[in-house]
């Protein structure tokens, strides 16, 4: 059986960072961090986490991309801010009242996704409620699920930036 050739764009010079704040369900860390090695986009992982990161965890999960995922694990948000001391926040909540639609999304920025139970702390939310963003529903929903937002936002990011605008037939 032949492979045929995928549809590719290129990454970007400074891509956006994906920030988990405390993730507790394996699968959607799973899934989100195969969308970031498909968008070249580096993944941060806020301790604590609800799952082990090790070889023999992450290869009984299936998760046979990990290696080609640009993986940094923080031990606090404090942590994450010293290694990322310049970085533009986007913060991501249910309870937001304001659409990532109308949200200043550049490349290089962090877009930042809270707990699955939770969401993000209030006291973050409250030092950032000028970048703190809400993914519009239609229906009488709590919430979407993690990785769906994640992949929502990362993908209009991409697209704003004029990431995907020119797309090839690549391996």
């Amino acid at each position: 059986m032949s492979q045929s050739k995928k549809l590719r764009a290129t990454p970007l010079a400074n891509p956006f960072r994906v920030v988990l704040l405390e993730p507790e369900i394996p699968p959607n860390t799973g899934s989100i961090a195969r969308t970031c090695a498909a968008t070249q986009s580096p993944l941060h992982l806020i301790e604590p986490l609800g799952f082990r990161l090790d070889e023999h965890s992450i290869r009984r999960a299936g998760l046979d991309y990990w290696h080609l995922v640009d993986v940094s694990v923080h031990a606090s948000w404090s942590a994450f801010r010293a290694a990322q001391p310049d970085v533009r926040l986007h913060l991501f909540s249910a309870n937001a009242t304001r659409s990532y639609l109308d949200a200043d999304l550049a490349p290089g920025d962090a877009l930042v996704f809270g707990r699955e139970s939770v969401g993000l702390p209030a006291w973050l939310l409250e030092q950032h409620a000028d970048t703190t963003w809400g993914i519009p529903t239609l229906g009488a929903v709590r919430s979407l699920n993690l990785s769906n937002a994640v992949s929502i936002v990362l993908y209009e990011a991409l697209r704003r930036s004029g990431a995907l605008d020119r797309t090839f037939l690549g391996d």
